[in-house]
């Protein structure tokens, strides 16, 4: 193997781009294809390694691209292949990489797949969806629940069967235990690969495999510790370890055998959605995954002390080989800026991109943008649509991009037409073009952080070491010797002073233009909410 193979994933940064969000191209007020290939300058500009682009196949978009219809496809709202074509190549010549999303767990119940084994137990692609006969009552196999809500098991009266579905009733779950249904994924991946996309971000991989008994799940006690942690807002209503179908023995063994086809292109990788617990995610890092997902950091207290041993009990659980990743904000949960509130926003994301590991930067957050809330009337979310008012919705978190300063619609769409989630009037004064110029502004920021992780081999390949933590503050060392940093972040609204080994200068701070200054012999005083960076 090239001994540069890895290196963009292992040293890099990802920025994922929800599609429907990210850019109308067409003039239909969804996202597209042509939208994301318009703004590849922008992704480039920021500094990341990859764009990571969510589905882009043939879809009934009940959840928005996660439920495939044709794998091979592009769906028509999303462009065509030659769109997606030009994608990859524009992407590339700017030095960038493409990640496609990947949905192994499920197809949309109108794939052929599906249509084909409904058309009776004896059709050709019957058992590569999870059937079940009723119980002698006629309830259900088990106990298994939908992550959206109710059972996970729908009766299908034609043929006398249940079938299961981890998600939608309209998302069944394909049954990998088939060897046609891997082997037909697995020329699935080969086909994008074969057009030139550098990886996969592995949808809902946990889940990949269901228990053969169909042993119904435990509950959960009020208060106890779930199975898996993190994921959509969602399954907060469902009450159930999810012992049976989740993480199953079978599981290290598949994604090892899933890698096999990454290993038949050079230099190309596998990131895995995990939403268990730490030491699992950890694990799972060295059996088939290049990346396993962390996602530990969207739901950790924002104070220093519990930031601190979250880090700590993170890197001590990593087996040698198994690569760091931190993600801060995804399409499924509420932005950062909602989360912990828009003053914490610069040194929360300087945390992210100055941490060990391949950090995942989710579209907007590099402007700081907050949830959008969007009236019942507007809802697109399946979640929201099956649990209406219980706050489990996923549109306030994919509000469109803005692009420009505009009163309508922010340069997402035109402004005759409507786009497929509202913009809020405020959102103009977040865009891309208020902040592209102002050197104070968070874009310029996080611009300027990107520039140093490819500059210093310190945030690139350097160890990281805790330095001191309290509930106000946070510091740890990276790298070692005279090439290492210091990265100080004040989590409160008062000035806090933070004392480091050596005298060092100020690199970076998030609250003002510096360049190599005076020395500071051994403390350094950050302002409320400040990040800095220290030589």
């Amino acid at each position: 193997m090239n001994a540069q193979n890895g290196r963009w994933w292992r040293e890099g940064a990802f920025y994922q781009v929800y599609v429907p969000s990210f850019q109308d191209g067409d003039a239909d007020g969804f996202g597209d294809l042509r939208g994301v290939e318009r703004r590849l300058d922008h992704i480039a500009a920021l500094g990341v390694t990859a764009v990571w682009l969510s589905p882009i196949y043939a879809s009934p978009l009940l959840d928005f691209g996660y439920d495939v219809s044709g794998h091979t496809e592009v769906g028509t709202v999303f462009g065509d292949l030659a769109t997606f074509d030009r994608v990859v190549r524009g992407a590339h010549d700017r030095g960038l990489r493409v990640v496609l999303d990947y949905v192994p767990q499920h197809t949309s119940s109108e794939h052929p797949w599906f249509r084909d084994a409904l058309s009776s137990r004896d059709g050709t692609h019957r058992d590569w969806y999870l059937w079940h006969d009723p119980k002698p009552d006629g309830s259900p196999p088990n106990n298994w629940a939908s992550a959206f809500g109710g059972p996970a098991w729908t009766f299908h009266e034609p043929t006398g069967q249940y079938y299961y579905h981890a998600h939608l009733p309209e998302q069944p779950s394909l049954n990998w235990r088939n060897p046609a249904v891997r082997e037909a994924m697995f020329e699935v991946m080969r086909f994008w690969l074969d057009r030139g996309v550098d990886g996969f971000r592995v949808d809902a991989v946990w889940r990949l495999i269901k228990d053969a008994r169909l042993r119904d799940n435990p509950m959960m006690d009020d208060g106890g510790e779930s199975f898996e942690i993190g994921g959509a807002g969602a399954h907060t209503t469902v009450r159930q370890i999810q012992k049976y179908t989740a993480d199953q023995p079978e599981l290290p063994g598949l994604l090892a055998q899933m890698h096999t086809v990454i290993d038949e292109y050079d230099d190309r990788m596998l990131m895995g959605e995990l939403h268990l617990k730490l030491e699992r995610v950890a694990a799972l890092g060295t059996r088939g995954l290049d990346i396993a997902m962390n996602f530990s950091l969207i739901d950790a207290p924002w104070n220093g002390l519990d930031l601190a041993k979250l880090i700590q009990r993170y890197y001590a659980a990593l087996p040698p080989g198994s690569h760091p990743n931190w993600v801060l904000s995804n399409h499924d949960r509420s932005r950062l800026a909602s989360r912990i509130g828009t003053e914490r926003v610069p040194g929360a994301l300087a945390l992210l991109l100055t941490l060990k590991g391949t950090p995942t930067l989710y579209y907007g957050d590099e402007l700081g943008l907050p949830d959008a809330p969007v009236d019942a009337g507007r809802a697109r979310d399946c979640a929201e649509l099956r649990a209406p008012g219980l706050g489990l919705g996923r549109d306030p978190q994919r509000m469109p991009m803005p692009w420009e300063a505009t009163p309508s619609h922010a340069g997402f769409t035109p402004d005759d037409v409507e786009p497929w989630l509202p913009i809020p009037a405020w959102a103009g004064q977040f865009s891309v073009e208020s902040q592209e110029l102002d050197s104070r502004s968070l874009l310029s920021r996080v611009r300027e952080l990107l520039k140093l992780r490819r500059e210093l081999a310190a945030l690139r390949q350097g160890g990281i070491t805790v330095l001191s933590a309290d509930p106000d503050h946070l510091a740890y060392l990276r790298g070692d010797g005279e090439n290492s940093l210091v990265v100080a972040v004040n989590l409160s609204d008062r000035d806090q002073t933070v004392a480091f080994p050596g005298s060092r200068s100020t690199l970076w701070s998030s609250h003002a233009t510096v360049g190599e200054g005076d020395r500071l012999p051994g403390a350094v005083t950050l302002a409320p909410f400040e990040a800095r960076l220290l030589r």
